[in-house]
């Protein structure tokens, strides 16, 4: 996969290009600086990926994204210091949000996200009759508002779900979809043998998870199938594990 990297700050695109070295299939293209020169190496490189900072000079990161044309257009990926633009940069269609300083784990499963997604528009546009999207079985999902409109996110589809303040990110397999949502609320909604929950700020699908680490002083992470790490909140690790046994057994 090759990848744009977008930032002002020097240090930043250093630490990206650093945790990308660690991941494999992807090449980093070119790099830039504020929203004008990430418009032109977008324009010029054809990424299939660009990382990208929202508060830059010249033009923000949501600006570059939403005057992207919706033909050749390169996944993109949020990465930022500061929450409070997560929905805007869901309504510009972005496969994830990452807040700063990124851990590997997540910048590894946005990846793997857009390149699933990807690999989807590829299909698509080679079969017409692949437009159609398949049957959704799963009675249960959420309405999530998007730019055009909502888009249905059946349950069966999130892997795990993130709490982002006043917001909750639900992660599938090919993308993030922020939803306006509590924590608590979604506790009293979800079924735990589904999606379970890990952390004041967590939910996990059981299914998704191939291992347990232990962290010492009884805390531990799960580890799920695409490689990213959820915390285990200390108060919840007694039923996380009761949990897991019974979905084993």
């Amino acid at each position: 996969m090759r990848i744009l990297l977008v930032d002002d700050e020097p240090a930043a695109l250093e630490r990206l290009a650093a945790l990308l070295s660690q991941a494999p299939d992807v090449s980093v293209v070119g790099t830039a600086r504020n929203g004008r020169e990430a418009a032109q190496a977008i324009a010029d490189l054809h990424p299939d990926l660009v990382l990208l900072d929202i508060q830059m000079p010249e033009a923000s990161g949501l600006a570059v994204a939403a005057a992207l044309p919706p033909e050749d257009r390169p996944e993109i990926i949020f990465v930022t210091a500061f929450e409070l633009y997560a929905a805007d940069a869901f309504e510009v269609e972005a496969a994830d949000y990452l807040l700063k300083p990124v851990r590997f784990d997540r910048l590894r499963q946005a990846i793997e996200r857009a390149r699933r997604r990807q690999s989807q528009r590829t299909a698509l546009a080679r079969a017409a009759d692949a437009v159609a999207a398949p049957a959704d079985e799963d009675p249960v999902g959420f309405w999530v508002q998007v730019r055009t409109g909502f888009v249905r996110v059946p349950l069966g589809d999130i892997d795990w779900i993130e709490a982002a303040k006043d917001y909750v990110l639900l992660h599938t397999a090919t993308r993030s979809h922020i939803h306006r949502a509590t924590m608590n609320a979604l506790e009293r909604k979800l079924n735990p043998a589904e999606l379970t929950r890990v952390h004041r700020s967590a939910f996990v699908r059981p299914a998704r998870v191939t291992e347990v680490k232990r962290l010492g002083k009884g805390l531990i992470s799960l580890v799920l199938q695409d490689g990213v790490n959820v915390a285990v909140g200390p108060s919840y690790v007694n039923a996380v594990t009761e949990r897991l046994a019974l979905h084993q057994a």
